[in-house]
């Protein structure tokens, strides 16, 4: 296993700051961002390490949210379970796979992430605000169409897959030959 560097710190450290911008920016077109793009993009470039960028997003997020709302916001817990998900999606393909297999995958893990995330957030909700069967179904009802909408702004985020995913292996092997640790 690699070691890890203070300059994986600084590395990881930033993309989940990227995370939680790519969030903040789209922040006016519901439920369409960048995260899952990214979480696609370093994955696929640094493996299991993303995860760290991923933590470190929720964590911003939750501090942010916290602050904001004195301490009585909570609606960023789902996301300590909802994003490894992809993350985890991604981790499956293989190393070795054509790049244009894992653009596709890739895409299509980040469709049905958002597809689905209004079925990922039940369970918080319904432990939280102690929703019946009834109440559950129908606040996965009202969802949907921000489901769709947020599947449909993930793979069009995907379309940047492959320049960002370039970048980032170039970036990546500048650094090996410069010794970077």
């Amino acid at each position: 296993m690699k070691k890890f560097s203070i300059f994986d710190m600084v590395l990881f450290t930033m993309f989940g700051v990227l995370l939680y911008l790519s969030d903040i920016v789209f922040e006016l077109i519901p439920n369409v961002h960048g995260v899952a793009l990214f979480i696609c993009v370093i994955t696929l470039v640094y493996r299991s390490r993303a995860i760290i960028s991923i933590l470190v997003y929720i964590m911003i997020t939750m501090v942010t949210s916290l602050v904001v709302s004195a301490g009585h916001s909570l609606w960023w817990i789902p996301y300590i379970y909802i994003f490894p998900i992809l993350w985890l999606l991604v981790m499956l393909i293989p190393k070795k796979a054509p790049l244009k297999v894992k653009i596709a995958l890739c895409t299509v893990f980040s469709g049905l992430h958002g597809l689905f995330f209004g079925v990922m957030y039940l369970p918080f909700q319904v432990i939280m605000y102690n929703l019946n069967l009834e109440m559950a179904i129908a606040w996965l009802s009202t969802g949907v169409v921000f489901d769709v909408i947020h599947m449909v702004g993930n793979i069009a985020m995907c379309s940047l897959i492959y320049p960002l995913y370039k970048t980032l292996i170039k970036l990546e092997e500048s650094r090996q030959k410069k010794n970077y640790r």
